[in-house]
């Protein structure tokens, strides 16, 4: 095989020259209004379109998941605004390429143009670099369009984020695929050998990501084929993409957050839904053990005493099965929560007893419920006057327990749902005993 640089240069460039550009960049909008699936920001009524409309665009961080449009809209933002586009990315620039960047805008600046500088990944940058920003931002040499598939409130520094608007853009809808793998059709002169159920299966693969639908497409078109393909056909020659699911970023918070609240409001068919895409995902079901076992405790309490102990043993289960067969242990956990009657009434009262405690400091305990070992704690008072409960009638002296001078709060209010109805029938008995105690005192 002759060696590559053994060619002529001009014809090395004229193979290049016709090799075929990719789907993706074949397809990249030449105007904002051919942008698909970000009508919210980008319409007359959204923060980017009332911007353009007043013409007054100001700094902007376009935070969304991979492939939804955000190097697009930007470099359509400068085009729509007559600014020079430079783009960069954190992964790759540094200092001193900053700087560079920076000089070249101010002398285009004094020229009467101004520059949208363009960084891709911005959460890269530390908080230092992210400083170095501020005064061109402040004296107008660059109009900044930071993006980030990360939550800029913890990885943007405030000064940044208090010069810049944060515009969310969504992952694409299934229509927005749709209109967009027509789009591909219309370019490439010719419909996808798919079946109905194929191609719906092929938009769902792209798991939101525009970029990636124009790549399956590509492929897909690339093939010889004498028919449709149907769904099975289509997942032989494709392998599925990964849910997006960051284990350690917002991706995991946002769906442990899911789980929760799907739980603490009885729904288990959703409760069962976000576990499932956890796992999917990747996630460390000795996590989701840990957490679905916090839920117990923290929504259903005593309303269901078994509810922790439902936990404890999925969680053993786990452990000893392993995967995939304890992970059915756990799923039988979250469908028992979810089902649950529901009571955070002792998380608030443990709050509650928190709170007091952080007030009282070191108050020390009243003196008859002190013991005396020693002489001379006897002396003091210690245990003086203190009466043993099961002597008591009804096995129920009725004494102060919390320290002298702490007016007794009523920390734990159980309601009227499960077993805590029972709870505060015992709560309510031994408030009458004491009434009458104190009362007879009195």
């Amino acid at each position: 095989m002759a060696d590559l640089f053994d060619s002529d240069p001009s014809e090395r460039d004229l193979k290049a020259a016709e090799a075929p550009r990719p789907l993706a960049d074949r397809l990249r909008p030449r105007s904002l209004a051919d942008v698909i699936g970000q009508q919210a920001v980008l319409g007359a009524d959204g923060p980017l379109g009332a911007m353009l409309g007043a013409g007054a665009l100001s700094s902007l961080i376009l935070w969304g998941p991979p492939g939804v449009g955000k190097t697009t809209i930007a470099r359509l933002l400068a085009k729509a605004t007559d600014l020079h586009f430079i783009q960069i990315s954190a992964i790759f620039s540094g200092v001193p390429e900053l700087r560079k960047v920076f000089e070249a805008a101010k002398m285009r600046r004094g020229n009467g143009q101004g520059t949208l500088l363009f960084v891709d990944e911005i959460h890269r940058f530390n908080k230092a670099q992210q400083d170095g920003f501020l005064p061109h931002m402040e004296d107008g040499t660059i109009l900044l369009v930071g993006a980030t598939t990360e939550n800029p409130s913890f990885e943007l520094n405030a000064a940044l984020l208090s010069r810049s608007q944060v515009i969310v853009l969504t992952r694409l809808s299934l229509i927005d695929l749709e209109h967009l793998a027509e789009r591909a059709e219309r370019e490439l002169d010719r419909r996808l050998p798919l079946t109905g159920e194929a191609r719906e299966a092929l938009l769902e693969m792209a798991d939101g990501d525009g970029r990636a639908l124009l790549n399956l497409i590509e492929q897909v078109m690339a093939w010889k084929l004498s028919g449709k393909l149907d769904t099975d056909a289509l997942a032989k020659r494709l392998m599925r993409r990964a849910a997006k699911y960051d284990k350690s970023g917002d991706e995991h918070y946002n769906l442990i957050s899911a789980l929760h609240k799907s739980v603490r409001g009885s729904d288990p068919d959703a409760a069962l839904y976000w576990f499932a895409r956890m796992l999917e995902g990747g996630e460390d079901p000795r996590f989701l053990a840990r957490r679905i076992t916090r839920m117990a405790v923290e929504d259903i309490g005593l309303a269901d005493p078994q509810a922790q102990t439902a936990c404890l043993d999925a969680w053993q289960t786990y452990e000893r099965l392993g995967s995939p067969e304890g992970e059915l242990a756990l799923a039988q956990a979250v469908v028992y929560l979810a089902l649950a009657p529901k009571s955070n009434a002792v998380y608030k009262a443990y709050k509650a007893a928190r709170q007091l405690a952080q007030k009282t400091g070191s108050t020390m305990p009243p003196a008859h419920i002190l013991n005396a070992p020693t002489k001379l704690m006897e002396q003091q008072g210690y245990g003086a006057g203190y009466q043993y409960d099961h002597d008591a009638q009804d096995g129920f002296s009725g004494q102060n327990y919390f320290p002298d001078g702490v007016k007794r709060p009523v920390l734990y209010s159980p309601p009227e749902r499960g077993f805590e109805r029972e709870l505060k029938k015992r709560v309510e008995y031994f408030a009458k005993l004491r009434t009458r105690r104190d009362g007879g005192a009195g």
